[in-house]
């Protein structure tokens, strides 16, 4: 297992629950039965607060808490930019990556192909979000 992995996993600050959200969704991996609900607070069409819960492998787990610590503070449309090329990062070398999502090139990579449901659950779960915003 990657070390990188379980130490990006390690950061549960937005692990929570939003109790004044203004976005929710739920979404579950219907081949390994993994889940993650995520609330956000978007305001002026950017994310001011981003809180999951998962009952997950540590795969989605370090997806979800990466992703929640890079989108809060973005403006929408940045993070949806982000959301279109995320699969294109396990095939190539990252050469397109924002700056500010370039912390996903540790994870979404070649060598964790065989996880790569388990780490787009959290970046599924935002896109649905995202669409529903629009």
């Amino acid at each position: 297992m990657d070390l990188e992995v379980i130490k990006i996993a390690e950061n549960t600050t937005n692990y929570k629950y939003i109790k004044d959200y203004s976005h929710k969704y739920k979404h579950k991996n219907s081949i390994c039965g993994d889940e993650i609900e995520i609330t956000l607070k978007i305001r002026d069409k950017k994310i001011i607060d981003f809180g999951y819960q998962t009952k997950s492998c540590i795969y989605c787990q370090a997806s979800a808490s990466l992703l929640s610590r890079v989108s809060k503070n973005k403006k929408i449309d940045e993070v949806n930019k982000f959301l279109k090329i995320v699969n294109d990062l396990f095939q190539n070398e990252h050469k397109s990556t924002p700056k500010y999502w370039k912390s996903f090139n540790s994870i979404f990579k070649k060598d964790n192909y065989k996880r790569k449901d388990c780490l787009l659950l959290p970046v599924n779960a935002l896109k649905k979000i995202i669409n529903r915003y629009d």
